[in-house]
């Protein structure tokens, strides 16, 4: 993000502050962005309506990349608990949604590497300040994407994402699955976009070879 828009951001944040305009149909129409500058100031709402905006996204994203609803839902909790508790890291030079996939993604990573769980992450617990502060849970209901697929063929393609090499995986869900582009991908993997562009190539190869029964 170039300094101009930066600090674009930070006058309208400071603005709204001064305003104290910050009740949540004000900001709702925020940008990402300003939400994170205010929680950075200690406006939780912000916070609440970015878990708002991202819970679906990243919970199909882990879901599709790991392949375990139960572990999806842990992390997702420890993705958010990891915004929350790092705020103060966050700078506005990365887009907001890169650095909440990066997050999820180096968990989801982790995760694979371990193979399973060896915690689980309380859902209320204080924080610095001594508030009980409660991480929404997603609901249990099928994922949004999974609502459209009635049948087999969901489960085929699932099935199919986690027989691919993880590197590749987690390129075809970002690019295919969370449509995000190929900028950045690179930046959420730290990989180069020739590289991006490679492992999507063959894993959609692959998963073409897997499922090949459902395009003849």
């Amino acid at each position: 993000m170039e300094q101009s828009q930066e600090l674009s951001l930070r006058q309208s944040v400071e603005k709204l502050l001064e305003a104290n305009k910050l009740d949540r149909v004000t900001l709702e129409k925020l940008s990402d962005e300003e939400l994170m500058l205010l929680f950075q100031r200690d406006v939780r709402l912000a916070f609440d309506i970015l878990v708002q905006r991202y819970q679906n996204p990243l919970m199909n994203y882990i879901f599709r990349f790991t392949g375990n609803r139960e572990d999806a839902a842990d992390l997702l909790q420890d993705a958010f608990i990891r915004v929350y508790s790092k705020k103060h890291l966050y700078k506005t030079i990365a887009r907001f949604s890169t650095w909440v996939y990066t997050i999820a993604g180096n968990l989801a990573r982790s995760e694979l590497r371990r193979g399973h769980r060896k915690y689980l992450t309380p859902i209320d617990r204080k924080w610095n300040d001594g508030e009980e502060y409660s991480i929404p849970l997603p609901d249990r209901d099928p994922l949004p994407d999974r609502s459209a697929d009635k049948n087999i063929v969901f489960e085929r393609i699932q099935d199919a994402l986690v027989q691919i090499p993880e590197t590749f995986r987690d390129a075809v869900v970002l690019r295919d699955i969370q449509e995000l582009s190929y900028e950045e991908i690179a930046e959420i993997t730290g990989m180069p976009i020739g590289t991006v562009k490679s492992r999507i190539n063959r894993g959609r190869q692959q998963l073409k070879e897997i499922l090949k029964d459902l395009y003849e």
